[in-house]
C-alpha cells in the first residue's frame, strides 16, 4: 500500500474555512475543554455540573473485570429534537429548506424547518396518544421518507428510544431487533418502492410482531396505497393518528446521559449487538464533527446517501446537518431506478453542494460510466466530496475527484463505526493534506492509535489494532441488555493500558505511515495467512481495482491444506476491456508480491454488499466453499443470515459462476 500522490488544500478553501490547523493542538492540550467548547455550540436547558466522568475496566479480587462507564457533560439537560428544529425556527429560519425528499416513482416534496417542527410536534403528540413514555421503545421499520425523519425527531422530543430497522430486513431480523428493545410501538408502512415496483411491507410486520405482548400498536404510513392485513386495535394509520394531531408541543428537556437510541450491528456474523447512544455527548459530537470535516456552510445542501437505518444516517443524514440548520436531500430509490444517472440528475436538480456516499457506489460509478460521466449534467455547485463505509481504494479515491470533483474538489475520507457515533479518523479540508485510500489522522479530541498486542504504538509501516485509547463524547454506552458484552467485545484485550484505564478496540486492523496517516486493512478477521505471510484483504483488492479492467474486487481467504489460505478474488469487470485472469495475477504479483497472488480468480456480475456498502466477504469464502462441498459430494453449510444485504440477488449470481466454473 505504496501511495505518493498527495493533495493539500487549495488556498481559497483554506482561507474560508470553519477549522484550521491549530484545531489539533488545542485539543491536544486540553481534550476534555476542547469538546466542552463543542457541546455549547448547542442549546441546553441546564448547564452540566462535570464535563466527564470515566469508569474503566478494572479487574476485581475475584478476577472478574468490571463494565466500563463513560458519562459526559454530567448533570446537563437539553432535547435533541429542540436543536435539530426548533431553534432554527426560533432564529427566524423557519422558511428555509430543511428536506428535499425525492422518492423513487419520481415523488419530489420540499419541507421548511418551520414545517418540519409542525411535523414533529404532530408526531410527538401522536406518539403522546399511543402511550409512548419517555424511556420506552419504538423501532421504524421504514425506507427514507420524511416520516422517517419526523418519526425519529419525535421520539427524540419525547425522550422515547428510537431503533431504526432497514425497510428491506426479513420478519425474522425485524423481530429480533423488536423482541430485544422490548418495543411498545413499531411504525412500518403499508409498501415501499424498490426498484420500480411498489412491495408490500405490512405482513412482514406483522409476522415480526406476532406473539409479541409488549407490542401495543403498530403504526402504518401510507405510501404504496396497497390493501394490507389489518388487526383492529393494534393497527393504526399515520393519517389517522399524526397528522390529525395539535402541531403544538412542548419540548421537554433531558439528562445528557438519557438514551436517545439503539442501533443494531449486522446480523451476518452471530448475533446482533443493541449499540445504546445518548443524547448530549453523542450530539455535540455530532454536530461538531458534521461542522468541522465537512466545512458546513448555512447555505449547504448536504447529501449523505446513506439509508436511514445506517448510522451514517443517524449522524449526516438526520441529528448533524439538522442540527447545524442546513439543507438536505433525502433520496428513496436506488442508483440505477429507472437509470445509472439518477444520482447526477438529483445532484443537479437540488444543487446539492456536498455528497457523502459509500466506495462500493463509487467503484459501480466507475464501472457504469468508465473515465468520465455522461454529459448533460450539471454537478457544478458540488464543493466537497465525501466517501464512508469501509476503506476506500486509491484508484475509487482518484476516480470520485477526478470525475465528481473536476479534479480539484477535496475528497473527505471518514472512518468511523456504529459504536463510535460520529467520524473517529478524517482530514479537516481545509487543513489536512489528502492522501488517496488514508482517512488521514484522527480528528481533534480524538485519540486514536494503531498498536501491537502489548498495546505499543506500531513503527510506521507495520501493521497492528486499530485503538481509541482516550474516552469520546459520541461513544456507544453499552450493549442494550448486555452489558458484559460490551466490555467483553470492545474493551477486555486492552484494559487497564494506557492513561485512562482501557483502549477501545475497533475491529479493525491498520498502519500508520510516516506522516502518521492512518490506513485501514480491514477487519481483523478479513486478513489473509498465506504460508505464514499476513495480507489484508483491502490491499489486494487494492491492487486489482488499480487495473483498468477491474471495477470492483472483493477478496476471501479460502482454505488450503498446503498454504493455510489460499486468496480468492471476486472481480466485476469495469467495462474497459475482457478480464483476463493471468494478466491480473501479474499484475498483483507487480503490486504486492507473487505471494499475494490470488489462487481462484472468479468474474462476478456484483459482490454481495451491506445496505451500508461493505463487502460481505465472509459469503464470498462461504460461498466458495460451498461449491467445494458439494463437488466432494458433502453438504455444505448454510450461510447464515443475509438479511442485511441490500443484493440478494448477488448471492444466486456467485452461485451460479462458481458452478459453471
Amino acid at each position: 500500500m505504496v501511495e505518493t500522490r498527495a493533495y493539500p488544500p487549495s488556498e481559497g478553501f483554506a482561507a474560508q474555512a470553519n477549522v484550521g490547523a491549530d484545531a489539533y493542538a488545542d485539543a491536544a492540550a486540553d481534550p476534555i475543554a476542547f469538546w466542552e467548547d463543542a457541546a455549547r455550540r448547542l442549546d441546553w436547558a441546564t448547564p452540566w455540573d462535570a464535563p466527564h466522568e470515566w469508569e474503566p475496566p478494572v479487574r476485581g479480587d475475584d478476577g472478574e473485570l468490571s463494565v466500563p462507564a463513560a458519562r459526559w457533560f454530567v448533570g446537563g439537560r437539553l432535547n435533541v429534537a429542540y436543536n435539530c428544529v426548533d431553534r432554527h425556527v426560533e432564529a427566524g429560519r423557519g422558511q428555509k429548506v430543511a428536506l428535499h425528499f425525492e422518492g423513487e416513482p419520481g415523488d419530489r416534496t420540499s419541507v421548511t424547518y418551520a414545517d418540519l417542527q409542525r411535523r414533529v410536534a404532530r408526531a410527538a403528540n401522536g406518539l403522546i396518544a399511543l402511550g409512548i413514555q419517555p424511556g420506552d421503545r419504538v423501532v421504524v421499520y421504514l425506507p427514507v421518507l420524511v416520516e422517517t425523519v419526523v418519526i425519529a425527531l419525535a421520539c427524540a422530543r419525547i425522550g422515547a428510544v428510537h431503533s431504526l430497522v432497514f425497510g428491506g430486513f426479513s420478519a425474522e431480523a425485524l423481530r429480533f431487533r423488536v423482541e430485544d428493545t422490548g418495543a411498545k410501538l413499531l411504525v412500518t408502512t403499508d409498501g415501499q418502492y424498490r426498484r420500480g415496483a411498489a412491495v408490500e411491507v405490512k405482513s412482514a410486520a406483522d409476522e415480526a410482531v406476532e406473539g409479541l405482548a409488549h407490542v401495543e400498536h403498530v403504526l402504518v404510513v401510507r405510501r404504496t396505497g396497497q390493501d394490507v392485513p389489518w388487526r383492529g386495535g393494534r393497527d393504526v394509520w399515520w393519517h389517522d393518528v399524526v397528522d390529525t394531531a395539535s402541531d403544538v408541543h412542548e419540548p421537554q428537556a433531558f439528562d445528557a446521559e438519557h438514551p436517545l437510541f439503539i442501533i443494531y450491528t449486522s446480523g451476518t456474523t452471530g448475533r446482533p449487538k443493541g449499540l445504546v447512544h445518548t443524547g448530549g455527548g453523542y450530539l455535540a459530537h455530532a454536530s461538531w464533527a458534521h461542522w468541522a470535516h465537512f466545512d458546513a456552510k448555512p447555505d449547504d445542501v448536504h447529501w449523505c446517501t446513506a439509508d436511514l437505518a445506517w448510522v451514517t444516517a443517524h449522524t449526516y443524514e438526520i441529528y448533524g446537518p439538522l442540527s447545524n440548520g442546513l439543507t438536505q436531500v433525502i433520496y428513496e430509490g436506488t442508483p440505477d431506478t429507472p437509470h445509472r444517472e439518477r444520482h447526477l440528475e438529483i445532484i443537479e436538480r437540488y444543487g446539492v453542494t456536498v455528497y457523502y456516499t459509500a466506495p462500493t457506489l463509487i467503484r459501480t460509478f466507475m464501472t457504469w460510466f468508465g473515465d468520465t460521466l455522461p454529459a448533460g449534467h450539471d454537478l457544478s455547485s458540488l464543493r466537497l466530496l465525501g466517501t464512508v463505509g469501509e476503506a476506500i481504494n486509491p484508484a475509487a479515491w482518484v476516480w470520485f475527484r477526478d470525475a465528481f470533483g473536476r479534479g480539484e474538489l477535496p475528497v473527505v475520507d471518514t472512518w468511523w463505526q456504529s459504536e463510535t457515533g460520529a467520524a473517529m479518523i478524517a482530514p479537516l479540508p481545509g487543513a489536512t493534506t489528502l492522501k488517496p485510500g488514508s482517512a488521514s489522522v484522527p480528528l481533534p479530541g480524538i485519540d486514536a492509535a494503531v498498536v501491537d498486542e502489548e498495546g505499543r504504538e506500531v513503527a510506521p509501516g507495520r501493521s497492528g489494532t486499530l485503538v481509541v485509547r482516550r474516552p469520546w463524547p459520541g461513544m456507544a454506552r453499552t450493549v442494550w441488555g448486555d452489558p458484559r458484552r460490551y466490555r467483553d467485545s470492545y474493551w477486555a484485550q486492552y484494559a487497564g493500558r494506557g492513561e485512562h484505564g482501557g483502549f477501545y478496540v475497533a475491529g479493525d486492523g491498520a498502519t500508520v505511515d510516516a506522516d502518521g496517516y492512518v490506513w485501514i486493512l480491514g477487519r481483523l478477521d478479513d486478513v489473509l495467512n498465506v504460508s505464514g505471510h499476513r495480507m489484508s484483504t483491502i490491499e489486494i483488492e487494492s491492487a486489482l481495482v488499480a487495473h483498468p479492467s477491474v471495477g470492483e474486487a472483493g477478496v476471501a481467504a479460502v482454505d488450503d491444506p498446503v498454504t493455510g489460505h489460499a486468496v480468492a478474488a471476486f472481480v466485476v469487470a469495469s467495462g474497459a476491456g475482457d478480464v483476463a485472469p493471468d494478466a491480473l495475477r501479474a499484475h498483483v504479483a507487480h503490486e504486492i508480491g507473487p505471494i499475494a497472488k490470488p489462487r481462484h480468480l472468479v468474474v462476478v456480475p456484483e459482490l454481495p454488499k451491506t445496505r451500508s456498502g461493505k463487502i460481505l466477504r465472509r459469503l464470498l469464502a462461504q460461498l466458495w466453499e460451498a461449491e467445494r462441498d458439494r463437488r466432494a459430494g458433502r453438504d455444505p453449510h448454510p450461510l447464515g443470515d443475509t438479511t442485511s444485504l441490500q443484493n440478494p440477488w448477488a448471492v444466486e449470481q456467485i452461485a451460479a459462476v462458481l458452478a459453471d466454473a
